[in-house]
């Protein structure tokens, strides 16, 4: 298995004074590692701007030495027994189970294992039982992508048999069976591992597929069953008068089973027709890593973006930390949010369009040198799919995520900068500094858990290039903060778009369901748009009553390649002339390190018909978008028509707008991914710049 020579990961991306973070690293080097922490001002690479910025923080972390050593990892999923069953001598047991194979390998899949018998899925696409003293094989192969029954059955004199066969009796296969030549001791105290085949601490051999209603019988006496519709968002399944199963890696649940027929789309309403599990040989949930060293963050440690760099030799990596001020204790009055929900739901996107040919580029910027494309054993994200073909929906910052690293490139080919998310925010982040303006930060984390009281002390609110993914309780948040007077700056695109779930037990598993619409990397299966976590009906934000334009005004509408067109000024009106202030040109934009535009890639509209009755001024609007943009599928009607009733061409656009609110809140959105990517233009001096100056110093009621 590939591996990376030095890496390594935080068991949390934000913290306040007070809270410890531990650093878990793997290092394949002889000599010792160092560790630095840094205060990150610029992560982009680019040598036609800042580049990478980051200053030293010695006064907080001193440098320090630890001992290299390797941690090992383990994908693909599975369930094992709290505690060993155990199974006294007696005449015969035996096995059934319902499986729903997707994927034939090149290795055999584990069905179920206890002890010396094990059910396997072998290369052929036979089911073999095997204990000791031989194994057995089914007379016909499975057919992937339906359900079918497997029955297995072993006698202490030696008969051991197996039977596989269709649910609706469509194929009937005699049961294969075999004598084997001596007596048994059929006695046993084992875990029970289902979907995966234990090696020391490692799992290998993992099933790619459902698994419905495994059971163990000894004799005619039921000794261990599980139904796998009990407890649906747990990471538990209670054991029916036997050890309960507990999951490991995140296997996917409230997904349809053999009894479902589309009568109920739901698995709330009828459980037993989603009683099986989705298992997959590269789900990782958390790579489990011992911790090397930790970090306390200190009560006088300033609010921002911090760095830990660790290093060996000509290896290095960065992992960010996000440290927020002391609860209830800011001293800033604008706070930026940053978006580590969305950076999770993308960590180690491989990108399809990932080439070799980016290294060359990689290496003259000195940008982050590692790529999930070529590392998707690390765990892929939830713009990927599994091997089997299957939409990867789970998504978890406990591993190392190679495009959460400062310098990284996610378009290597691009003739700008190529950042999105964690990187690109940084062009807003070296704005303030550039400007001096003093600005905290608040994560996804802290606003999801704490709701308005994270962000009520603040009068500014601003958000980076691209706010994708939330919860409900982040987006009531922000709307209680517009709602109550703080003023709201969107400063991105294709912003609160898809509805997340975060797991009850294990808050830093996130889940998405891409259900009906959108545009979208993969399409949920029919039946399962509710998500496992929450039973929330998943998806869009759009279809689950709460567009973004109720929030912002202005909501996704077309999506094109990486490239950036400016604003034209709409607005002459004497009363916002404040915002075109010191900005002579009516087109504005035409630059950035983002696709070399301020309005690009993803584009935001305002929508009369979601409008819930803000009075909107649009201030500009992005013009002449390439052809290469398209309507995103929740627009479309037909060929001819979509949702807005006019030419497509007008509404693949982005609109800037400004309102206010009744309690004196405020909101100003620039609809559009690229526009950050425009500040730091000829180091900070540009109309987009001032614009935003303009805004910020409004809303604060005071010159910048």
């Amino acid at each position: 298995m590939k591996t990376v020579p030095l890496v390594g990961y935080s068991d949390k991306l934000s913290g306040r004074p007070g809270e410890r973070i531990n650093f878990m690293v793997s290092s394949e080097h002889k000599g010792d590692f160092t560790a630095e922490l840094f205060r990150s001002i610029s992560a982009d690479p680019n040598p036609k701007g800042l580049g990478v910025v980051e200053q030293s923080c010695d006064e907080f972390f001193t440098k320090k030495s630890f001992l290299s050593r390797k941690q090992s990892f383990h994908p693909g999923s599975y369930a094992i027994s709290e505690q060993p069953l155990k199974i006294t001598a007696d005449d015969k047991i035996s096995f059934s189970v319902l499986i729903y194979p997707t994927l034939q390998c090149a290795n055999s899949q584990s069905i179920i294992e206890f002890g010396q018998f094990s059910l396997n899925l072998n290369t052929e696409g036979q089911v073999a039982f095997v204990c000791d003293a031989g194994s057995v094989m089914s007379s016909n192969a499975v057919s992937l992508r339906r359900w079918q029954r497997v029955e297995a059955q072993i006698t202490k004199l030696g008969q051991i048999s197996i039977s596989l066969g269709s649910l609706d009796g469509s194929d009937t296969f005699k049961p294969t069976l075999k004598q084997l030549n001596r007596e048994l001791d059929l006695s046993q105290n084992a875990s029970v591992v289902i979907a995966g085949q234990l090696n020391g601490d490692a799992i290998i051999n993992c099933f790619n597929g459902k698994i419905e209603q495994p059971e163990i019988y000894v004799g005619s006496n039921s000794l261990a069953s599980w139904d796998f519709s009990r407890s649906m968002s747990s990471m538990t399944v209670p054991g029916s008068g036997c050890p309960n199963l507990k999951l490991i890696n995140a296997p996917t649940r409230a997904v349809t089973g053999a009894l479902w027929d589309a009568s109920e789309m739901n698995w709330q309403h009828k459980p037993e027709h989603y009683a099986s599990i989705a298992f997959h040989e590269d789900d990782i949930y958390d790579f489990n890593w011992e911790p090397d060293f930790s970090f306390v963050i200190p009560p006088n440690m300033p609010s921002g973006i911090y760095i830990m760099r660790i290093s060996c030799g000509d290896d290095y990596d960065a992992m960010p930390l996000f440290v927020c001020p002391e609860k209830d204790k800011s001293h800033a009055k604008v706070c930026v949010l940053v978006s580590t929900f969305t950076y999770v739901i993308y960590g180690n996107h491989a990108r399809p369009d990932y080439d070799d040919t980016w290294l060359e580029k990689i290496a003259d910027w000195n940008a982050y040198p590692h790529n999930p494309a070529q590392f998707q054993n690390y765990g892929l994200s939830t713009y990927n799919n599994h091997s089997d073909g299957s939409g990867v929906c789970h998504a978890s910052h406990k591993r190392p995520l190679f495009n959460l690293r400062p310098g990284y490139l996610t378009f290597g080919q691009a003739d700008c900068s190529g950042l999105r998310h964690f990187q690109a925010d940084s062009h807003l982040i070296s704005w303030l500094h550039a400007k001096g303006i003093e600005y905290e930060i608040i994560t996804d984390e802290e606003l999801h858990n704490e709701g308005l009281s994270a962000i009520q002390s603040y009068e500014a609110l601003l958000t980076g290039s691209h706010p994708e993914y939330h919860t409900n309780e982040t987006l009531e948040a922000l709307t209680q903060y517009r709602d109550q007077g703080g003023a709201l700056h969107y400063l991105g695109g294709n912003g609160f778009y898809w509805r997340i779930a975060r797991h009850s037990e294990e808050p830093s598993l996130l889940e998405i369901r891409r259900a009906e619409d959108g545009l979208r990397a993969w399409a949920s299966e029919p039946g399962e748009y509710y998500n496992g976590f929450d039973g929330a009906y998943g998806g869009l934000w759009r279809r689950n009553g709460r567009p973004p334009q109720q929030l912002v005004g202005v909501g996704f509408t077309a999506q094109g390649t990486f490239n950036g067109m400016p604003y034209r000024r709409v607005c002459f009106d004497p009363d916002f002339d404040w915002v075109f202030d010191g900005i002579e040109d009516e087109i504005i934009g035409d630059f950035g390190f983002s696709g070399n535009g301020a309005a690009g890639f993803e584009l935001d509209r305002v929508d009369p018909k979601l409008d819930p009755g803000h009075k909107i001024t649009i201030l500009a609007q992005s013009f002449a978008t390439d052809n290469h943009f398209i309507l995103v599928p929740e627009e479309q009607l037909t060929h001819l028509t979509n949702l807005s009733g006019g030419p497509e061409s007008e509404v693949k656009r982005a609109d800037m707008i400004y309102f206010e609110t009744p309690k004196g809140g405020r909101v100003f959105s620039v609809g559009s991914i690229t526009f950050c990517g425009s500040l730091p233009w000829n180091n900070f001096d540009n109309p987009v710049s001032r614009l935003l100056l303009n805004i910020l110093s409004n809303s604060l009621g005071e010159p910048i």
